[in-house]
């Protein structure tokens, strides 16, 4: 089932087009990597799918019927530009935002206790605003974008401004959160994060969807078919050519690594089965998979 389907969306600001029928569903309880350079669109469609903006032609749709403003209660929105009020305690700015949300105060400061806790930041709730690093502040943020439990949390580059243990430290929350039963949109330009957490991804360019579906799938699909043989011995040449062509073979004292690239038609299987048909030892065996950083790299360029 699908928390959030948009469908045909157009969204233009005088001549500029920022959405061009741009039709994309967020499947309920995964993460959903939503990409795209800079100028894509990605973050006008966030906005119109919290109702900031309002497109010029499609709808979205919030658990199978047009999205309403109370519907935008239930979706926590962590947008890119960060935005606290610097005089303001850190804990009275939390409470402030989590009853815009809808939380009565006493369930609000048992929630943020609970998260400023976890997050080893209990000492900061008297502290003024301005007085946190770019980093501190951005985990209030997350905080007070989650602390509610909506049941649709975007968010827009979450990992900026974090040190290394700070981006682990969120990752696992937002695959904590998914395990509970929240569907995540993750609006980013760092491919690891997306391999590591995304379930399904959209590729936004120029306005327009360039693809969309299963991370898996969308790898196999733009993959070489070419497959990497770690091994001892020596493979015949001749027998194999109509099943693979070996692309490289580096000789390390004896021990080979070596990219096959496979015929059209031939499974890995049938590889290997040519393989150790001719004696040779296999070490390990794998397919060669894009990183989705090439991929990204690769639909945008064939774009321009």
């Amino acid at each position: 089932m699908n928390i959030i389907e948009c469908r045909n969306i157009t969204k233009r600001f005088g001549e500029k087009v920022a959405l061009e029928d741009v039709s994309v569903d967020f499947p309920e309880g995964k993460i959903f990597g939503l990409l795209g350079p800079n100028g894509a669109g990605k973050t006008t469609l966030i906005r119109i799918i919290n109702r900031i903006t309002i497109q010029n032609d499609g709808e979205v749709l919030f658990d199978g019927r047009p999205i309403t403003q109370r519907d935008v209660e239930k979706i926590g929105y962590l947008p890119e530009e960060r935005g606290l009020y610097r005089k303001m305690e850190v804990g009275d700015q939390a409470m402030y935002l989590a009853q815009l949300k809808g939380m009565s105060a006493s369930a609000a400061k048992v929630a943020l206790r609970e998260w400023f806790e976890r997050f080893g930041i209990q000492d900061w709730w008297k502290k003024k605003v301005e007085e946190l690093s770019k980093g501190m502040a951005q985990k209030v943020q997350f905080i007070t974008t989650v602390v509610h439990k909506p049941s649709l949390m975007i968010l827009d580059e979450p990992f900026t401004g974090f040190d290394p243990v700070n981006t682990e430290l969120i990752r696992k929350e937002i695959l904590r959160l998914k395990d509970e039963g929240a569907t995540v949109v993750l609006s980013t330009h760092n491919m690891e994060s997306v391999e590591e957490l995304c379930d399904n991804i959209a590729l936004i360019n120029k306005a327009r969807l360039v693809i969309t579906g299963g991370l898996d799938e969308i790898r196999r699909e733009h993959g070489n078919n070419n497959l990497e043989l770690v091994y001892t011995g020596e493979i015949p040449l001749a027998p194999q050519e109509a099943v693979f062509r070996i692309l490289s073979d580096e000789d390390n004292a004896g021990r080979h690594i070596a990219v096959l690239s496979l015929a059209a038609g031939v499974t890995p299987n049938d590889a290997l089965a040519g393989v150790l048909s001719q004696g040779v030892h296999v070490n390990s065996f794998k397919e060669l998979i894009p990183r989705m950083n090439d991929i990204f790299i690769k639909l945008v360029t064939e774009e321009a």
